[in-house]
């Protein structure tokens, strides 16, 4: 099962790896991204950013789907990662009750996209009008299990609430 998928453009990076990971008691981390999946650099670097005893898999999102469904993960902890709304949305749609919760954490900063952006309150997730509709269906699916939390130790806010405070959400 997949205790949480966090949201970020980074993937893996020394905040997962070191606090997450341990935060979660998570033996297992799925990277669910299709550009990672056909990038052997990019995985070999996101394994090597992995601490040692945690597995790390990447996988399209499709792969990562079918790896979360499969019988044989449902007693698992899994971290699952993604770098957008839209893929949490579609994992979470694909997998139903095989996901616990969606982390929105950081993302949208470092696209390069050049179209507007809705920059959430706490200056660490930018989103543009498809990632808030994503969000929006998430909010539907998930409720409160829909959260924006940077570190453990930070104040958790339901993705609700914060695109409520940018006008995004009635």
């Amino acid at each position: 099962m997949i205790v949480q998928i966090r949201i970020d453009d980074r993937l893996i990076h020394g905040q997962v790896a070191m606090v997450w990971s341990k935060e979660l008691n998570t033996p297992r981390i799925i990277v669910a991204n299709n550009e990672a999946a056909v990038n052997d650099t990019v995985k070999m670097t996101l394994k090597m950013a992995t601490p040692t005893g945690i597995k790390t898999i990447v996988k399209d999102l499709e792969g990562a789907a079918r790896l979360i469904n499969d019988p044989q993960t449902k007693d698992m902890r899994i971290f699952g990662l993604t770098k957008n709304v839209r893929d949490a949305l579609y994992l979470v749609k694909t997998c139903g009750d095989n996901i616990w919760e969606v982390n929105l954490a950081n993302t949208g900063q470092f696209t390069g996209e050049n179209v507007p952006k809705t920059r959430l309150p706490g200056n660490r997730v930018s989103l543009t009008e498809p990632e808030i509709e994503a969000a929006r269906e998430l909010i539907g699916i998930l409720g409160d299990k829909f959260f924006s939390l940077l570190i453990p130790s930070s104040k958790k806010e339901t993705v609700s609430d914060l695109l409520k405070a940018v006008g995004k959400l009635e």
